[in-house]
């Protein structure tokens, strides 16, 4: 059997762009929006993509292993030992279509009428108080020292809020009662060990987070605005890639013209 190679395809088939049948605007592209606003327009008006970042395998086994543990407690409808030890008073939520929302390529979806555009957003989890009040759940890996009890120490911190905040958005749209505190999940994996022996020891912690949404419907004009020119809109402030494509673009062609 042939060796699999994943190659970068600065092509996307036009149906995953905009106005493509395949399309949709994921809490990512939004994230992207804000970001750089030249590389969102790449991407989905023109379907040249940023290239990828190589898969966070440990992140993607601690996930799903955390949707395991809490499937046990959402099929028996009983607390998670971490809602305990927080005094979360909540159960993991069960619903028909949970498996789709946490599905990448599906996802809780909402069309915004204004715009016309298909928004969506992959949960990781959801729980559900006594008062049938949703809470936003997320799951985060990493390692760092000390104990995680706060994403204010975090570069991360406004874009969780902003994550949270459209899962929070799309949920109400969806006409249930979701509560302005979300929650992380946090494991994080301790490098102050003897030795590994072939096992990580993670303290998983509970971290609050206000999520913000009043931000989002001004946002979707904003993406509609940017989708619909025909000219390059600026690039992002603290953008990485622009910088690079426009310096190498330069180099290349400077180095062309010397040899031809």
């Amino acid at each position: 059997m042939a060796e699999y190679t994943k190659r970068y395809n600065p092509n996307r088939s036009s149906e995953w762009n905009y106005g493509g049948e395949k399309w949709k605007l994921s809490r990512s592209k939004i994230d992207l929006f804000i970001e750089c606003p030249r590389c969102f327009y790449l991407d989905n008006k023109l379907g040249t993509k940023r290239p990828g970042m190589p898969s966070f395998n440990l992140n993607i086994a601690v996930d799903a292993l955390f949707k395991k543990e809490f499937d046990v407690h959402r099929k028996a409808g009983t607390k998670h030992p971490i809602m305990e030890q927080y005094h979360v008073d909540a159960v993991p939520f069960v619903h028909k279509d949970m498996d789709r929302w946490r599905d990448n390529f599906d996802g809780v979806q909402f069309l915004h009428e204004p715009t016309g555009l298909m928004v969506s957003g992959a949960v990781d989890d959801i729980w559900i108080t006594p008062n049938d009040e949703l809470i936003v759940v997320d799951y985060k890996a990493t390692s760092k020292i000390g104990t995680i009890e706060t994403l204010s120490d975090s570069s991360w911190e406004d874009q969780y809020k902003r994550q949270v905040g459209v899962y929070q958005w799309l949920l109400r749209q969806k006409g249930f009662t979701v509560l302005d505190t979300a929650y992380f999940v946090y494991a994080n994996a301790s490098s102050e060990e003897d030795a590994f022996d072939n096992k990580l020891i993670f303290e998983t912690t509970l971290v609050p987070c206000v999520g913000t949404a009043d931000w989002i419907e001004p946002v979707l004009g904003d993406i509609k605005e940017c989708l619909e020119k025909e000219h390059i809109p600026p690039s992002g402030e603290k953008c990485e890639y622009c910088p690079y494509r426009e310096a190498s673009g330069k180099k290349l062609q400077a180095l062309h013209k010397k040899l031809s």
